[in-house]
């Protein structure tokens, strides 16, 4: 039986334990002789590990027929990583927490175009969902000899109700 689920508002705390949430928030300090406002360390970024580099990257994003149907996750063992919309549209987060891998604890977040993610190591989530148009994404990741996507598919498909 497919199972259906229906997207929450994406915000600090409920995305918690699936990485951060990138956005202009908190007091904004005074730089550039009162020209721009820093935001500052809104993300970890964790790509280091077994010598990893950190890549800088631009994906553009195709949206998918609604309700969006999903088959699939990955995840990155060895690295965070971040997607930051370029574009003026909301987009659909989905997660699952670190770990072995369980369907029934996906999640699934409605992000603002003002709103970026930074999925921690190892957390299981969908490749960036565009809703509305073509959308693209600055995506902060890991590069590297070694392998760092591991997928699994889901034992029936989720339909998210947007």
């Amino acid at each position: 039986m497919t199972r259906t689920l229906s997207p929450i508002p994406l915000t600090s705390t409920n995305f918690a334990p699936f990485g951060d949430v990138v956005e202009a928030r908190g007091v904004a300090k005074p730089i550039n002789y009162g020209q721009t406002e820093r935001y500052h360390d809104l993300a970890t970024i964790d790509t280091g590990a077994n010598n990893g580099q950190t890549l800088v990257n631009i994906f553009r994003s195709i949206p998918l027929p609604l309700p969006v149907k999903i088959k699939i996750l990955e995840r990155h063992p060895l690295s965070s990583q971040l997607f930051m919309p370029l574009s003026n549209n909301p987009y659909l987060v989905v997660v699952a927490p670190k770990g072995d891998f369980d369907e029934n604890k996906m999640m699934v977040f409605l992000a603002s175009p003002k709103q970026g993610v930074n999925y921690h190591p190892g957390t299981w989530h969908h490749y960036s969902l565009a809703l509305n148009d073509v959308s693209d994404f600055l995506v902060v990741d890991r590069g590297g000899d070694e392998a760092n996507c591991d997928e699994v598919m889901l034992s029936q498909p989720v339909i998210i109700e947007v």
